[in-house]
């Protein structure tokens, strides 16, 4: 029987664990949306871009709401990276089949994404490593340089557009690698701590 001091526990079908499942199943929409386009930037890639946006702005949404609602459960923390590179992977992936983005950007950052990922699950029953502000800044950098690429704002704004989607790719790019680098450091500088009873 619980006590007055007991902290409850969560449901795991609780709302932020329904807005991260529902983000891994958009997922496979928006990657559709985009290839079925093939680069006609028609109205499917505008409706793909906006499907992006809105999808990795609830990671963001969901984290905010189980923090303050108590509701941050095992299983929301196993699928929201999930969640993040699922959808960050399918618009990566599907950039580069449509020839907009070069493949080893793409296989770079996915590489260090599915690397650092399953390295961290691995690492859970032994040590945690928290995540850094930089890692935090990489996720939004990646985030806007991936929505921008997607919006085919060219059409609007003319030509100049692809030298600032270069130049927030790069700043993406960047981060992505050096927070790599900057994990792996942090997880071998915990490991040599000794452990405690």
């Amino acid at each position: 029987m619980a006590t007055p001091t007991t902290p409850a526990v969560s449901s795991n079908w609780n709302l932020p664990n329904i807005i991260t499942v529902v983000r891994i199943l958009l997922a496979p929409l928006f990657f559709w949306m985009l290839l079925v386009d093939d680069g006609a930037d028609g109205a499917l890639r505008w409706w793909a871009a906006v499907l992006f946006i809105v999808a990795i702005a609830t990671d963001g949404i969901d984290g905010a709401i189980a923090r303050r609602y108590n509701l941050v459960t095992d299983l929301g923390k196993l699928l929201d990276p999930i969640a993040d590179k699922v959808l960050t992977g399918a618009a990566l992936i599907g950039l580069s089949i449509l020839l907009e983005l070069p493949w080893w950007v793409t296989i770079l950052i996915l590489v260090r994404e599915i690397g650092i990922t399953v390295f961290r699950f691995a690492m859970l029953s032994d040590r945690v490593i928290p995540a850094s502000r930089g890692g935090k800044l990489k996720t939004i950098a990646q985030s806007v340089a991936i929505s921008l690429a997607l919006l085919p704002l060219w059409l609007i704004l003319g030509d100049w557009i692809h030298w600032v989607n270069t130049i927030t790719m790069t700043i993406a790019l960047l981060l992505t690698v050096y927070t790599g680098v900057e994990y792996l450091v942090a997880a071998r500088r915990v490991n040599r701590q000794p452990h405690q009873s």
